[in-house]
């Protein structure tokens, strides 16, 4: 295989292991909704339970149900708080079932559940609660560049690794194009992003345990420490390799784990109901 093609081959390997990876880490994360059926009345009914919601709208829990003799209540509080289950049946629209979660400040959770009746027999749909969090809406002016530049820093990392192992030349080129744009899509757009959704640019070490800050800052220094070694040392491979195992555990770990939250137990007593709860 000539030079350049084996060039192509590596970016092609790179951009699939990429985009494989991407897809992993959101779809394991405690924001992706929780999906399954549910038999009830010889009917199966699909459903889709959302775990995170942006905006300052209330949140719609909806799951399709034709028979107009299925009915759903739908049980919440805040999450981490003192409050008193509440209870409030859910609306029948368009051949839906649509629950109400009332909307809470950024970082703000509600754990709900979600029951279905039929002849007088009721039906969880599943056997915990489901954890919503409450996010502010991030302009797409400003999570699109996000995004973008992350998915670039996995892909050149990913690039630098293969490089070192089937072609075994210089990676310094690579490797700095991971620092810019894990510069700046993590520590620099991303605290904007941060900010938008949590009303805060840093949560992360050394002002909170925000896992998803201190996983960015974490593989950043890694990578600035392997290209300042090529710079001196070009054909060094210790470091790039360090750096790609540091973004691989990193982009390992499901996103959002640990992210931000309110914790209201720190700021009451009790409370019998939701804020914004009718």
């Amino acid at each position: 295989m000539s030079s350049k093609s084996k060039n192509i081959f590596l970016w092609i390997i790179s951009v699939i292991l990429t985009i494989g990876i991407v897809i992993y880490q959101r779809s394991t994360g405690p924001t992706y909704p929780v999906r399954g059926s549910i038999e009830i009345a010889g009917e199966d009914i699909d459903f889709r339970l959302i775990r995170t919601f942006g905006g300052d709208r209330d949140a719609l829990v909806e799951i399709e149900i034709e028979n107009d003799d299925i009915t759903g209540i739908i049980t919440q509080k805040r999450y981490k708080s003192y409050d008193s289950w509440t209870e409030s049946d859910m609306i029948r629209k368009n051949g839906k079932l649509i629950g109400v979660i009332p909307n809470q400040p950024p970082a703000g959770k509600v754990e709900y559940i979600i029951t279905l009746r039929y002849n007088g027999t009721d039906y969880k749909v599943v056997d915990e609660p489901i954890i919503i969090r409450f996010k502010g809406e991030v302009p797409r002016s400003v999570l699109i560049p996000h995004i973008f530049f992350m998915f670039m820093s996995l892909l050149f990392a990913l690039r630098v690794g293969l490089e070192v192992f089937f072609r075994k030349t210089d990676t310094a080129y690579y490797t700095g194009v991971v620092v810019i744009t894990l510069l700046l899509g993590g520590l620099i757009l991303g605290p904007i992003v941060q900010k938008y959704a949590f009303d805060a640019y840093w949560t992360g070490w050394p002002f909170g345990n925000d896992l998803t800050d201190n996983k960015t800052l974490f593989v950043f220094i890694f990578w600035v420490i392997a290209w300042f070694v090529l710079r001196k040392k070009p054909q060094n491979k210790l470091w790039p390799v360090l750096a790609v195992l540091a973004m691989l555990l990193v982009y390992a770990i499901p996103h959002s784990v640990m992210g931000s939250e309110i914790d209201h137990t720190k700021t009451q007593t009790t409370n019998s109901e939701i804020p914004g709860e009718k």
